[in-house]
């Protein structure tokens, strides 16, 4: 263990998604001898199985390495715009940050997002050049947007490969040489000079650890990821969480390297985990001060860490079990996933046709595919997921204000004076050759043009940044895919909530076999309607298996269909047992089957299972 407190660095590695973030960590672990070579893979901090599945880091993940007589704590964030709340957590539990940029696409839109949260953390700032090994890699053209674009000197960029190790070493030095140590910033980042005497004990001598992440173990409880900001915390110390009030005794505390490393203690400075002895997930939240139980006295000068802002959900959708018993154990998941997943939010719901379930905010449309893969692996739940939706906000003719975060809730149009919708600011990087390609989505998509701004100017592969205010419902489902498509993948986006506007929109529901299926109803623009519908309309065709008598698939808005199709019957041969005689027998096996298929609609057995991709595949549509 370091015992003093300016041989600590604690560090973030920030890039846009894929630039070789967990690669350039696995290196570093293998240089400082954290982890042995023969237990060594990819991604080595990516632990869940989703994760490298995907290649891209959803979880932060720390891990404590020892280098040249130095603790060096290391968070490794993810670069999908979806859980930059993981990365502004992460920053608020360190000094320095390595900013990387891939030299073979250069600065990104979550280059640019990353880096700003950096420095409004007042972190210092360490830029690194990657993949300099691939035959792709434009280095200098890297350099000058760096430069240019973030104004730092180029003796101040490091060149380096996460794949081959090449500058890792360099990166390390700069860290411990340039890196600020956790003694200055600890007490202007927590909300003051807090030496407030009392009882003759400095309130900077008194255990404030902030709360990062924390995730639920089914043998040890609630496992909190902790920064020590001021004293210390050991194994056997009455802890109390100022927001909840809630008191427990650690069980056990420790390091990252990178799986739990028991030490008994941690100090001011260091980065490092509490096994804190609570079985409610809803007693250890993030963003929550840990502090040594004391007289109450005491507890007076001990002032709660600043935490983190209250994530604002993006995107809405119910999920319910697919079999309503399993409700109990989708709850019990939902609660242990949420102190992993802290962007998440939830409320109870109960619909007519699918039973009781829960309304959930999130980030983005992956949030809420990773969210639902996870509720699947982990815990084994069949579920239905609502299409997604913005939260709407709803005036009323009687003067009434209202929050509209489902379809299902939506007043008559009759009591409706205007409905608001949420606005994003957009930022697109693109190659000057996709510029007007990329121009004429945003147009479509009911953008609002801003301004533009040259990243570098110099060639035809010169790249831009264009500013756009646009509706988030907009770039709800699919426009992340067409940018990818209309830019040949060059193309990056990242946005952020603006502002609400007045819209114009309606509710479509769906009907499958005249039976209006509730988790695939949607608000959709007016002026767009007819699309949408048949879109949807047409994935539910080539999804759906035949039945024994034919299915009608329709859009409607206020009862009016504005699109429809027809899933022909599986049709049985009656007539092929015939080999001859009057035509009039074999008209009369076929008026039987068609009366047969009448009566068991008329029985109430005509009605259709949506399969579950069925709505991954509207998500995506």
């Amino acid at each position: 263990m370091i015992e003093e407190i300016n041989k600590i660095r604690n560090f973030a590695i920030l890039a846009h998604i894929d630039h070789g973030k967990s690669t350039l960590a696995d290196r570093m672990l293998e240089i400082t001898g954290t982890v042995e070579k023969r237990k060594m893979r990819e991604q080595l901090l990516d632990g869940m199985d989703i994760e490298r599945e995907r290649g891209i880091t959803i979880k932060l993940q720390p891990v404590t390495m020892n280098y040249k007589g130095y603790q060096l704590n290391l968070i490794d964030t993810p670069g999908h715009v979806d859980f930059s709340y993981e990365v502004s957590r992460s920053l608020a539990a360190v000094e320095t940050a390595v900013l990387l940029v891939d030299c073979t696409q250069g600065i990104q839109a979550q280059t640019l997002a990353n880096l700003y949260l950096a420095l409004d953390q007042n972190l210092t700032i360490i830029p690194v050049i990657n993949k300099i090994d691939l035959p792709a890699a434009n280095i200098n053209k890297t350099k000058r947007e760096i430069i240019d674009l973030l104004g730092y000197r180029e003796e101040e960029i490091i060149c380096a490969s996460g794949k081959t190790g090449v500058g890792v070493t360099e990166i390390l030095d700069r860290v411990i040489a340039f890196g600020q140590t956790p003694s200055e910033p600890e007490m202007n980042r927590s909300g003051g000079d807090k030496t407030v005497e009392n009882e003759g004990v400095k309130s900077k001598n008194i255990l404030r650890a902030l709360i990062f992440d924390s995730k639920y173990d089914v043998y040890r409880g609630v496992v909190a990821y902790v920064r020590v900001f001021n004293g210390a915390l050991k194994k056997g110390d009455k802890i109390r969480l100022l927001a909840t009030g809630a008191v427990s005794e650690i069980l056990d505390c420790g390091i990252f390297k990178p799986d739990y490393f028991s030490t008994g203690h941690l100090q001011a400075g260091e980065i490092g985990y509490v096994v804190t002895g609570f079985k409610q997930v809803a007693d250890c939240r993030v963003g929550d001060t840990v502090t040594i139980v004391r007289s109450a006295e005491t507890l007076m000068g001990v002032e709660p860490l600043s935490g983190y802002k209250e994530v604002r959900p993006m995107v809405f959708a119910s999920i319910f079990p697919r079999e309503g018993h399993d409700f109990k154990e989708l709850r019990e998941a939902m609660e242990k996933l949420k102190l992993n997943d802290a962007a998440l939010s939830y409320e109870p719901e109960r619909s007519d046709a699918l039973g009781f379930g829960f309304r959930c905010g999130f980030l983005g449309l992956l949030h809420l595919e990773v969210f639902q893969e996870r509720l699947r692996r982990e815990y084994d739940l069949d579920l239905i997921v609502t299409m997604p939706s913005v939260a709407y906000k709803v005036f009323k003719s009687d003067g009434e204000e209202l929050i509209i975060r489902s379809p299902q809730r939506l007043p008559d149009p009759t009591q409706i004076e205007h409905l608001e919708e949420p606005w994003v600011k957009l930022d697109i990087i693109t190659p000057k050759a996709y510029l007007g390609n990329v121009i004429k989505l945003a147009q479509e998509k009911k953008g609002i043009y801003k301004n533009t701004e040259y990243i570098s100017a110099e060639g035809d592969d010169s790249r831009v940044l264009l500013h756009y205010e646009i509706p988030l419902a907009a770039i709800l489902t699919d426009f992340y895919d067409k940018i990818k498509s209309v830019s040949a993948g060059y193309a990056s986006i990242n946005y952020e909530y603006l502002d609400y506007r007045p819209a114009d929109v309606v509710k479509m529901d769906i009907l499958v076999a005249e039976e209006p299926i509730e988790a695939l109803a949607t608000i959709v623009y007016r002026d767009d309607a007819s699309r949408q519908g048949r879109g949807i309309v047409d994935i539910l065709k080539d999804s759906l298996s035949k039945q024994m008598f034919a299915v009608k698939i329709q859009a409607a808005i206020h009862g009016k269909i504005i699109a429809a199709e027809k899933l022909s019957a599986m049709r049985k041969d009656v007539t092929a047992k015939l080999y001859g005689g009057d035509v009039t027998r074999k008209r009369k096996l076929l008026e039987k089957q068609k009366k047969g298929k009448k009566k068991m609609m008329a029985a109430g057995k005509g009605s259709v299972e949506i399969p579950a991709d069925t709505f991954i595949k509207i998500l995506k549509r």
